[in-house]
């Protein structure tokens, strides 16, 4: 009989790149869930937002697939272009929210330009988490 044993881990305290992982997979986390949530309250939520039912589906779906791909980027081995990705896409993503509200560019109600505001604010959050563990990466 053969044992198979596995890779000897590190400790914790050896690893340079668990705040971005942790970040990304949050990040995954969070955004998935929120766009199965958007996804299935799109009815309602339209009534309150005063995006149409198609779009809120749009940003359920879309928030979902991007969960996935960034919790698919938090497993790869080389993280530093990765994350680096990632904070730019959580940027971009931050700016585009508060351009959308600021410039009146869809027709959202007070609610509407709230939680596009507040995505926007979660966003920049989580971003620079994922920045300082990219800074972290190259400490």
């Amino acid at each position: 009989m053969t044992a198979v044993t596995g890779l000897a881990p590190r400790p914790l305290a050896d690893s340079t790149d668990s705040l971005l992982r942790f970040a990304m997979r949050l990040d995954a986390t969070l955004t998935g869930f929120a766009g199965l949530m958007i996804a299935a309250a799109a009815d309602p939520l339209s009534s309150l937002t005063g995006l149409s039912s198609i779009a809120e589906y749009g940003i359920g779906a879309s928030f979902v697939l991007y969960g996935l791909v960034v919790f698919a980027l938090a497993a790869a081995l080389d993280l530093y272009r990765a994350g680096i990705g990632v904070v730019i896409g959580n940027a971009v993503f931050t700016v585009a929210a508060v351009v959308v509200a600021a410039a009146d560019a869809l027709p959202l109600t007070q609610t509407g330009i709230a939680a596009t505001l507040a995505s926007g604010v979660c966003t920049a959050l989580i971003g620079y988490l994922q920045y300082l563990g990219v800074r972290r990466l190259r400490a």
